[in-house]
């Protein structure tokens, strides 16, 4: 069932989306070669704690996952697609990193990433970055009240497609807030005027994950990590937005 959000939640989400911007864009900035993925870690959950949030993803476990996740950020290099947990693996010049992170604010849920170049990173990197965030841009106006999920589907693929870039189809965007993870389901690919109806009050995670390859994945034995099948990079972009009578209001943004 689709959550619509009171006028009080979604003054405390725009607070909690714009601290998290902010924190996000404090470890984007320490992405640099060298560090190791827990560092970033670590800075994230003080972060966060400074902020008067909590980790969303500590902990975080469904009926299908065999452990807990360790982390307070999802932090993917290069293959990765998503999902992985921190470590003591350092980040090398050249790499793309993918930053994911949730915040649970006055007991509700934004959630939100970037990939990042750590230094210089090659031409094909710095492209599959670029259309990947411009494809997010291309769903967020999609977002309209009165459209439809599909629309916002239909949206993002259809700027992909021209790239021939592998659009991710086993992982999507989703309902955010009470929960971190809520209906409905937002594929990145399909059909447009179909689906459920985009009301006033609607609160959602847009996240392309697009790979310069097939787009196929591949899980890890971690449980967590899922990359791709081929080998070749990935990258993800994703921002918790409000759905209103007009333009889409992006709530995860300093």
């Amino acid at each position: 069932m689709i959550k619509i959000k009171t006028a009080e939640e979604i003054e405390k989400l725009r607070e909690g989306g714009r601290k998290l911007a902010a924190i996000l864009d404090s470890l984007k900035k320490e992405a640099k070669p060298g560090i190791a993925t827990i560092d970033l870690d670590k800075l994230a959950e003080k972060l966060i704690l400074d902020a008067g949030g909590k980790p969303a993803f500590k902990g975080y476990k469904t009926a299908g996952d065999k452990n807990p996740f360790s982390g307070t950020v999802c932090i993917s290099i290069n293959d990765e697609v998503v999902h992985a947990p921190p470590s003591s693996r350092e980040l090398r010049k050249g790499d793309i990193v993918g930053l994911d992170i949730g915040m649970k604010y006055k007991n509700l849920f934004t959630d939100m990433a970037i990939t990042v170049p750590v230094g210089e990173v090659s031409v094909a990197s710095q492209k599959l970055m670029q259309v990947t965030e411009r494809a997010l841009e291309a769903g967020i106006e999609a977002a309209q009240g009165g459209n439809r999920i599909g629309d916002i589907s239909y949206a993002v693929e259809s700027f992909i497609r021209p790239h021939k870039y592998g659009i991710v189809e086993v992982l999507a965007g989703h309902g955010v807030g009470k929960s971190i993870h809520e209906d409905p389901y937002i594929p990145n690919f399909g059909k447009a005027h179909t689906g459920a109806k985009l009301e006033s009050g609607m609160v959602i995670a847009i996240e392309p994950m697009i790979n310069n390859g097939t787009k196929n994945v591949i899980l890890d034995k971690d449980g967590w990590t899922f990359r791709t099948a081929d080998g070749k990079n990935s990258a993800h972009f994703e921002h918790t937005i409000l759905i209103t009578e007009g333009e889409p209001e992006i709530l995860t943004r300093t």
